[in-house]
């Protein structure tokens, strides 16, 4: 059986990337994407707007430069993956989450402004990463 597990979505930060490290040293960036649903007229003839949260992940030198560059507010198109991870708190609750794990993050520009040492407005910064390797072991 085939299967693909894909995301891409265009939005806004909610909040300033934080940028932590593993045990082994490897950066992580994590940060909140608001994406606007499509509006749409419901049966009462009323328009209908929304808008989606996500929690975004970020790897590596990607990590850095996302957490250098990027803060509340700023567009970003996100190119990768869901996942999932459960844990257990330390008073035995079982959490878990759905998050977007990022391959590949387009700053995108936000009208003429640009971020200081950021890239200029009108541009788009594309950054690559590798692929993830032993993803599942991040302890965050």
């Amino acid at each position: 059986m085939a299967s693909l597990n894909r995301v891409v979505l265009v939005g806004n930060l909610t909040r300033d990337p934080e940028l932590r490290f593993t045990p082994a040293g490897k950066p992580v960036a994590t940060f909140g994407i608001a994406v606007n649903r499509m509006p749409y007229t419901n049966e009462q003839g009323e328009r209908v707007e929304g808008v989606d949260f996500f929690t975004v992940v970020v790897f590596d030198r990607q990590a850095e430069t996302t957490h250098q560059y990027l803060k509340k507010g700023s567009g970003v198109a996100i190119d990768g993956r869901l996942r999932y991870r459960s844990w257990q708190t330390e008073d035995g609750q079982k959490r878990s989450v759905v998050e977007v794990a990022a391959q590949n993050v387009q700053f995108l520009p936000r009208g003429t402004e640009s971020a200081p040492g950021g890239p200029p407005a009108g541009d788009y910064a594309e950054i690559d990463i590798p692929p993830i390797e032993g993803g599942e072991d991040y302890p965050w």
